[in-house]
């Protein structure tokens, strides 16, 4: 079974004497503390003139494995102070939750090796025509490790798949300011937050009626409605799921991800749709961030050869500002609604228990508070800047380095998933999470097509233009 947890089968609620110490006890704090620490140096260097771009090293695009060694003999040694840090935080966060940092250490080694090869796959320049999105091919490798050749337990100690993807949640929020979504305009915010509301309640009654928990309803149906991955986990833990739910819906969230990879673009295509207008629909009907950003490049690329009309940028574009920007940040809002949900009605019924107040805000997972705490940090300092200028300036410099660090994060999380993952252990669950799932999923490409090709498609059509 996956190290995926949220939280025991019984709703979670904090003994008052531990409340406060949750600030240096829990994984959601440390998680802020990290992802924000990252932030706040970044933003110190950009002051300064300079930027931590150094030690947010990636592999860079190659063609030939001589260019690729030649990156690594002169990169060598900001990738060895990449680790060092990396190790460093976490062992530091890890020890002071109780964990054994000797047992983790040896496991990240093998986990950072095991990255770097993966994102340097990623970076091959035919890599966008196979789809070799780093997060997807961490996913890969490591479900064949784990489910087809096997590794010793030990290796788990390495493999912190919440600890990584809430870290990376809170980076998330310093590449989406608040601006941001004043930016991508009305109609990206509309019709994204169109289709998380739907798709999540679609979900969420389709599982309800088939006889799941409430919760791994709840659960599913954000997976479907937002950003996959990353709010299976808050809202598992903000509505008390079991240790299950959330490995049940990254599961299901995963396959449909990587179908909507190859059809959405094919479908796309066939239906000759402009590159924005492509873009968009696949915005709104993939389920996951690096999926969905594998889809949108491949309709790019198709684009760009002639086939249908419009850019590739434009097909980049659409997608970023409906799925990245519009869908994504739902993941606060949703968690917070249904943390309320669960405390003062489903609880209440089930235990007839009057609900403390105080019991959502320790229910709540902090590590949204993390993501929402680094976009207002960027807004503030970017708010002078228009679109083009944070463009031109402030992303190369500010943005790009804490997005590159974002993305060895869910690296992390995705191969740690992968590796952790026994097939066998999730079959017990049944096929009502799947049938819910996909209803979700039919209802959700289906409106994405209405609003993206009929409803706002002279919007999109005619974007960057």
């Amino acid at each position: 079974m996956s190290n995926i947890t949220s939280n025991a089968d019984q709703p979670y609620v904090a003994a008052p004497s531990l409340r406060w110490r949750e600030l240096w006890l829990k994984e959601d704090w440390w998680a802020i503390w990290l992802g924000l620490g990252i932030v706040v140096i970044a933003y110190a260097f950009f002051a300064n003139g300079s930027s931590i771009r150094w030690i947010a090293v990636t592999p860079a695009k190659w063609s030939t494995f001589d260019q690729l060694g030649a990156h690594f003999a002169a990169n060598w040694v900001r990738y060895l102070a990449q680790f060092a840090a990396w190790l460093a935080i976490f062992s530091l966060a890890l020890t002071a939750l109780g964990h054994k940092a000797r047992a983790f250490v040896p496991a990240f080694i093998f986990l950072y090796i095991l990255s770097v090869g993966i994102f340097a796959l990623g970076q091959w320049d035919k890599a966008s025509t196979y789809n070799l999105e780093p997060p997807l091919v961490a996913l890969a490798i490591g479900l064949i490790l784990s489910n087809v050749i096997g590794l010793p337990r030990w290796l788990d100690a390495g493999f912190r798949v919440e600890f990584y993807i809430k870290t990376g949640i809170v980076l998330l929020g310093a590449t989406l300011p608040f601006t941001l979504i004043i930016w991508a305009g009305p109609v990206a915010i509309l019709q994204a937050s169109i289709v998380s509301i739907i798709t999540f309640l679609v979900i969420y009654f389709v599982g309800v009626k088939l006889g799941l928990d409430k919760r791994l309803a709840a659960t599913l149906g954000a997976g479907g409605a937002v950003c996959g991955v990353s709010a299976a986990i808050a809202i598992s833990g903000a509505v008390g799921g079991k240790k299950d739910d959330a490995p049940i819906a990254i599961s299901i969230v995963i396959f449909w991800a990587i179908v909507m990879i190859f059809v959405l673009p094919f479908v796309a295509q066939y239906l000759h749709l402009p590159a924005g207008v492509g873009g968009a629909w696949i915005g709104t009907s993939e389920f996951a961030d690096a999926a969905g950003f594998a889809a949108a490049q491949t309709y790019g690329n198709i684009a760009a050869s002639g086939a249908v009309s419009g850019t590739s940028e434009q097909a980049v574009v659409a997608y970023t500002l409906i799925k990245v920007v519009g869908r994504d940040v739902w993941i606060g809002i949703w968690a917070f609604v249904l943390a309320i949900i669960a405390t003062t009605q489903w609880e209440r019924t089930e235990t007839g228990r009057k609900p403390e107040a105080a019991e959502i805000w320790w229910r709540f997972p902090k590590f949204v508070i993390g993501f929402l705490v680094a976009s207002a940090i960027i807004t503030l300092v970017t708010a002078s800047y228009s679109l083009a200028d944070f463009n031109k300036s402030v992303v190369p410099v500010l943005v790009a380095p804490i997005k590159d660090l974002r993305t060895w994060a869910f690296v992390f999380c995705f191969l740690s998933i992968g590796l952790t993952t026994r097939f066998r252990d999730l079959a017990g669950a049944g096929t009502r999470p799947f049938l819910a799932f996909s209803a979700g999923a039919v209802v959700n490409v289906i409106i994405g097509f209405l609003l993206s090709a009929v409803v706002f498609a002279t919007h999109w059509e005619n974007l960057l233009k």
